[in-house]
């Protein structure tokens, strides 16, 4: 169970950070991306900040994440800078990829057919006889 000071320093995080990520990939030379902020999870020391990301075109995900990752000390930094006047501890953030939408985008396209299993039996897993 989430705390009312977790959700509040949770949600400066992911307000702030949704900002410099996109920023970053802007001035990367990245400028058909969308990189946004589903959630952040803070634990209960205030210590870790889990940073989930959902990226869009979802093919450079990985790439991307990765980058981040790399990225992070720098992030963590500027974060600090923008969150110095509600924050006085910046937590360590981890960063996790949201594959959420893409999960409801597969749901969707079931939905409309696109992969639907009642008309193609072929894309269900055969059933053993037992």
């Amino acid at each position: 169970m989430e705390t009312q000071r977790q959700k509040k320093i949770g949600g400066v995080i992911q307000k702030d950070i949704a900002d410099v990520l996109q920023r970053a990939a802007t001035d990367g030379g990245l400028r058909g991306t969308l990189i946004s902020v589903s959630k952040v999870v803070v634990t209960t020391d205030l210590s870790i900040a889990k940073v989930y990301v959902s990226i869009f075109p979802t093919k450079d995900a990985q790439e991307l994440l990765k980058g981040i990752k790399s990225n992070q000390p720098l992030i963590k930094h500027e974060l600090a800078q923008r969150t110095r006047n509600q924050l006085r501890r910046m937590p360590e953030l981890l960063f996790f990829l949201d594959d959420s939408l893409e999960y409801i985008d597969g749901i969707e396209k079931s939905l409309k057919g696109v992969n639907n299993p009642i008309e193609n039996p072929d894309l269900l897993e055969k059933r053993k006889k037992a």
